[in-house]
């Protein structure tokens, strides 16, 4: 196996439509869970992300639980195609 250069671009292999799916329903059951207890979702979810401190997400309707089952990279990469999606 060669080394790799740093001019070449890694490349990452993307989750099934099935995970993706499962990844946009967590995320929309979180968000309806901050919002029934009074929190701002994305600055709640944006503080989950970049700390993975579990506290920034209600336990309420088991939110907390259900994020936990998910990488942040999952999260990370739904959030972005659902924002550049909605650029075109």
């Amino acid at each position: 196996m060669r080394p790799r250069s740093n001019s070449e671009t890694q490349k990452i292999s993307f989750t099934s439509r099935e995970a993706k799916n499962r990844t946009r329903d967590i995320l929309v059951d979180v968000r309806q869970a901050l919002e029934d207890k009074g929190y701002d979702p994305y600055v709640q979810i944006v503080g989950y992300i970049l700390s993975g401190d579990p506290t920034y997400i209600t336990a309420h309707n088991n939110a907390r639980a259900a994020i936990g089952r998910l990488e942040r990279d999952e999260l990370l990469e739904e959030l972005l195609m659902h924002f550049m999606e909605g650029k075109r």
